[in-house]
C-alpha cells in the first residue's frame, strides 16, 4: 500500500491534538480508559476529515518508533477496536482508515518524511549509507573526500575512463583529488549530472530538484535532457531533469554540516526546526505563531536536544514533548 505524502498531510493543530490522543490512551491502555474518554476521542475523531488524517499520521509513526509486544497491545489502536465493536456503522467508518493503516507496514518503513519508493530501495542497495543523525567521512580510492550527511546513501563506480559517484538519497559533500589517471570526475543524481572542474562542492536532493552549491574551482551541470550551465565558485543553483535556476550565492549552511553545525544566518524558525528535523527520529514541529521568528547562530547538529535547549533558551519558546518521538516549539 503505497501512501502519498498529500495522503497524510494534516494541519498543525490537528497533529498536535492527535498527538495528545494518543499519549493520553496509549498511557491509560484498554483497561484503563474510560467510556467517556474513548467517546470523547471518538467525538474529535469525526468532528473534521483532517482530525482523521493526523491520527493516521500519529498511528502511523508511532508503528515506527514504539513497536508493540503482541502480547501487550495497550496502544490506542486497541482501544479503538474494543470501542468500535460496541459502537454503530459511524463509529466503524471512522475507525477504518485507522486499522487498516495500522495493519500496514508502508508508512512505518518509509517514515514521517515521504521518500519516494524507488529511491527509499536504491538507497538499501547503495554501496555507503548513512541513518538518522549519522554523518560519515569516505576517502575512495584516489583519495577524493566525500563527506554523507545525515538519511544518504552514495554509490560509486570508478573505470578506466571516469570516476562517477552518485547520490540516490540526502546530501554529500565532495572534495576532489586530483587524479593520476586523469579521468574526469562526475557526480549524478536522478536529475542529471555534474562534472567536477577541480572543486569542493556540495550536493542535496531535494522532492522536486537538485541543490548543487560550489565552494571552490567549478562545476558543470548537465540535465537528464541535455540542459548545461557552469556553476562557479561561491554559487548555487538548483536544477530538475529539463532546467536551471538562476545564479544564487552558495549558502554557507551548506558546507557548515561536514563541521557537525547547522548554520542559521536570520532564517525563520520554521527553517532551522526542518534542518534540526532531518538529524531526529520522530517529529520535530513548531507552532505557527512563532514560524517566523528570526535566528541567528550555530548549532550542534547530531545533538539536536541541545540545539533545542539553546532555542529554548535565546528565544521566547518552549520545547513541548508530547511523545517520546512527536517534539513541538511552542510559544512561551
Amino acid at each position: 500500500m503505497l501512501v502519498t505524502e498529500e495522503e497524510v498531510r494534516a494541519d498543525y493543530a490537528s497533529l498536535e491534538q492527535a498527538a495528545q490522543w494518543y499519549a493520553s490512551l496509549h498511557t491509560a491502555g484498554v483497561g484503563g480508559t474510560s467510556d467517556a474518554q474513548r467517546a470523547a476521542w471518538l467525538a474529535w475523531l469525526d468532528a473534521r476529515p483532517e482530525h482523521r488524517q493526523a491520527w493516521r499520521h500519529i498511528e502511523a509513526v508511532s508503528r515506527r518508533f514504539e513497536p508493540m509486544r503482541a502480547e501487550d497491545q495497550r496502544d490506542a489502536a486497541a482501544a479503538a477496536v474494543q470501542v468500535a465493536s460496541r459502537g454503530g456503522m459511524g463509529r466503524r467508518r471512522a475507525l477504518a482508515a485507522v486499522a487498516t493503516l495500522a495493519g500496514s507496514g508502508a508508512l512505518g518503513w518509509l517514515g514521517w518524511r515521504y521518500t519516494p519508493l524507488a529511491d527509499t530501495v536504491a538507497a538499501w542497495r547503495a554501496d555507503y549509507r548513512t541513518g538518522t543523525g549519522e554523518q560519515r567521512d569516505i576517502v575512495l580510492a584516489d583519495g577524493t573526500h566525500v563527506w554523507l550527511n545525515t538519511q544518504s546513501a552514495l554509490d560509486v563506480h570508478y573505470d578506466g575512463s571516469e570516476r562517477r559517484v552518485a547520490l540516490q538519497l540526502g546530501e554529500m559533500f565532495v572534495d576532489t583529488a586530483k587524479d593520476a589517471l586523469g579521468r574526469p570526475f562526475y557526480a549524478a543524481t536522478r536529475n542529471g549530472s555534474m562534472q567536477a572542474l577541480g572543486t569542493r562542492f556540495t550536493v542535496r536532493l531535494e522532492p522536486e530538484s537538485t541543490l548543487l552549491a560550489v565552494y571552490e574551482g567549478r562545476v558543470r551541470i548537465r540535465t537528464a535532457n541535455g540542459t548545461e550551465a557552469i556553476v562557479a565558485s561561491g554559487e548555487q543553483r538548483r536544477f530538475t531533469i529539463d532546467t536551471i535556476s538562476a545564479r544564487e550565492l552558495a549558502d554557507p549552511a551548506h558546507e557548515a554540516w561536514i563541521r557537525g553545525v547547522v548554520l542559521a544566518e536570520d532564517i525563520p524558525l520554521a527553517q532551522l526546526v526542518a534542518e534540526l528535523g532531518r538529524y531526529r527520529h520522530g517529529h520535530l514541529g513548531v507552532a505557527p505563531e512563532i514560524a517566523s521568528l528570526k535566528v541567528v547562530g550555530r548549532f550542534p547538529a547530531i545533538e539536536s536536544d541541545h540545539a533545542l535547549a539553546m532555542l529554548e533558551r535565546d528565544l521566547p519558546v518552549r520545547v513541548q514533548r508530547t511523545l517520546p518521538w512527536w517534539t513541538t516549539l511552542e510559544p512561551r
